[in-house]
């Protein structure tokens, strides 16, 4: 297990804002569970309302659950419910983070907005969305983030999930495309704060919403015959944000078990 840096949050923790953890089955509560047990205080955002237009559905109390697990691993934590897809909604995040929990040292970004449809299908309506919410919002995340930061130099950390998944998922694919340009943009311009800045292809990860065909064509296109787990890029995220990954920077990363080899 990687040890978390020290910096000056009130439980001598550092502390980790992670979007998007609005399931307990999902990446972002993995990476969470990852980084409260290395030794981080925890802040995660989620937005009921994505889940309730999902297939899966609201996971009732997941945030308590997640929260709840997080604290048994020693973390304060604080759970904020937020529309990413609000402009306003980064400055807020990170107002009622620090007021509860101190200044942020990683920012693990693994919220999104996911509805399949391509060419000639997605409506303007979900286009926007899309990038409102993947692209935009990583942007403003990235850039409270990079105004608040008073960390040590070389303690901080951006870490943004992506995907490279584009056919019949025009919207998703293309924003998170974006994504991958603003992260990787921030490994240079947030250098002089000692900020690292990296991206992370999971690939094709099993939290839920794998139909049976989905499954075995991940199964025959993977060297090591099995699925991802969330576990897999929160084992990564959780050694990037240690002190041993400092000298990984600038880069997009895949965690896919060579499903894209």
């Amino acid at each position: 297990m990687t040890t978390a840096q020290e910096t000056g949050s009130g439980s001598g923790r550092p502390v980790a804002l992670v979007t998007g953890v609005g399931r307990t089955v999902g990446i972002g509560a993995g990476i969470a569970r990852e980084l409260a047990g290395a030794g981080w205080d925890i802040a995660f955002t989620y937005w009921t309302p994505y889940d309730a237009r999902m297939a899966w559905g609201v996971e009732a109390d997941a945030a308590g659950t997640i929260s709840e697990v997080l604290a048994e691993q020693g973390a304060r934590t604080v759970a904020v419910e937020a529309d990413l897809a609000d402009p306003g909604a980064p400055g807020r995040v990170f107002d009622e983070v620090e007021r509860r929990l101190g200044g942020v040292t990683a920012l693990v970004m693994s919220h999104c907005e996911s509805v399949d449809s391509g060419l000639l299908d997605t409506t303007l309506e979900s286009f926007d969305r899309h990038f409102a919410v993947n692209a935009r919002a990583t942007w403003l995340l990235i850039r409270e983030y990079g105004r608040r930061f008073r960390g040590a130099a070389g303690t901080g950390r951006v870490i943004g999930l992506t995907s490279d998944h584009t056919v019949g998922n025009l919207p998703y694919g293309a924003s998170k495309g974006a994504l991958d340009r603003i992260v990787l943009a921030a490994a240079h311009e947030l250098g002089h704060l000692g900020i690292t800045a990296n991206v992370i292809n999971p690939g094709p990860v099993d939290t839920g919403w794998m139909s049976d065909g989905i499954r075995e064509h991940v199964l025959d296109r993977t060297p090591p015959g099995r699925l991802g787990t969330p576990q897999d890029a929160a084992h990564l995220v959780g050694f990037l944000c240690s002190p041993q990954g400092q000298w990984i920077n600038g880069q997009l990363l895949k965690s896919d078990g060579g499903f894209t080899a």
